[in-house]
């Protein structure tokens, strides 16, 4: 028997009749963001996913999600230049969207100083999901 997934709240929101993801993933490894996918959907949560660091400030800025997890390491354009534009967003409600930073193991640094909340890759999926529970309550 199949049972229907029971979700914490609505699925992402409106805007002007449009859905509105709970989160926008940047990640450019389609594995990792498939499986963050999968995992938070799960959970109830609407993702939706952008895989390159070129236009990803203006992919933020289209959906105005609720958290933004933000790979460091992209082609095009960094997660830290990325971050820094949203952090200098004129729109202080999107200047202040929270954002998770994935880095690899390794990396040090100021990469994810203004960012909300940092996991290194590999990461346990159990603490993704709490991570992503917390900056959303």
């Amino acid at each position: 028997m199949i049972r229907p997934m029971i979700r914490p709240g609505p699925p992402g929101r409106t805007r002007g009749g449009r859905m509105q993801p709970d989160i926008l993933m940047i990640e450019d490894e389609p594995n990792i963001a498939e499986a963050v996918r999968f995992i938070l959907s799960r959970e109830g949560w609407s993702v939706d996913l952008h895989s390159d660091g070129a236009g990803g400030i203006e992919a933020i800025l289209a959906a105005r999600p609720r958290l933004v997890i933000l790979d460091l390491m992209l082609p095009n354009r960094s997660g830290t230049e990325i971050l820094q534009d949203l952090r200098a967003a004129n729109d202080a409600d999107l200047a202040a969207t929270p954002v998770l930073m994935l880095t690899a193991r390794g990396q040090t640094g100021d990469d994810g100083a203004r960012a909300d909340a940092v996991l290194a890759k590999p990461f346990d999926n159990q603490e993704l999901r709490a991570t992503v529970r917390r900056m959303l309550a």
